[in-house]
């Protein structure tokens, strides 16, 4: 029996636009941000900021260095968030609706620029930041591991004392689904863009 659901952030509750963040790091300066840049798994420095190896100030320097010229912390954030779409309320409101009966987590690999949006007002046009709809968020920054690491499923799953197989993971991403499944997770796959609100429905009857 279902108890817990854990979603993953980007892909899942809000929509990703690789092609879009790739733009706007080119404008900043970041002449190879198409090479640099994943959907689903960071390289380098944006590897070493999600794992929280990096602060964001020393990334930014370190992206200022790359870009030829020194950036401001909101610029940087800025760039950051051409990941991401306008939020999908709907999606959102579903989440509320969901924590009536389970306990529900957040669980991504993201860093400090993109959570200062997400965790403030003005993540949607409801003005109700991001932790507001779940338990508790775990955050690849703040724990030191990125999925697909299986330390950050630990780490999650010892904190907030929750039993894998009783307990629903929502990723768009195949390997991090697949780890999951090994951890005795039950498991959703979802597409990136899709509105899962009626397959989940169904998954949790």
């Amino acid at each position: 029996m279902i108890k817990n659901i854990v979603f993953d952030f980007g892909g899942v509750i809000v929509d990703i636009d690789r092609d879009k963040a790739v733009q706007a790091f080119i404008k900043l300066g970041l002449a190879d941000a198409d090479t640099r840049l994943d959907k689903y798994h960071q390289t380098g420095i944006f590897q070493e900021l999600e794992e929280g190896k990096l602060s964001a100030d020393e990334f930014r320097k370190q992206l200022g260095n790359l870009c030829g010229r020194s950036l401001t912390m909101e610029e940087t954030k800025q760039a950051w968030l051409g990941f991401f779409n306008e939020v999908n309320l709907n999606k959102l409101d579903y989440i509320l609706e969901l924590r009536k009966s389970y306990h529900v987590y957040i669980l991504s690999n993201t860093n400090p620029f993109v959570m200062s949006w997400a965790c403030s007002p003005d993540f949607s046009s409801r003005k109700k930041p991001l932790n507001d709809y779940c338990d508790k968020l775990y955050l690849s920054y703040q724990v030191g591991h990125t999925k697909p690491a299986p330390e950050i499923f630990d780490y999650m799953v010892n904190d907030c004392n929750i039993i894998p197989s009783e307990t629903l993971f929502v990723d768009d991403g195949a390997s991090n689904i697949q780890i999951g499944k090994g951890l005795g997770f039950e498991t959703f796959q979802p597409k990136n863009g899709e509105d899962w609100r009626e397959k989940m429905t169904v998954i949790l009857k």
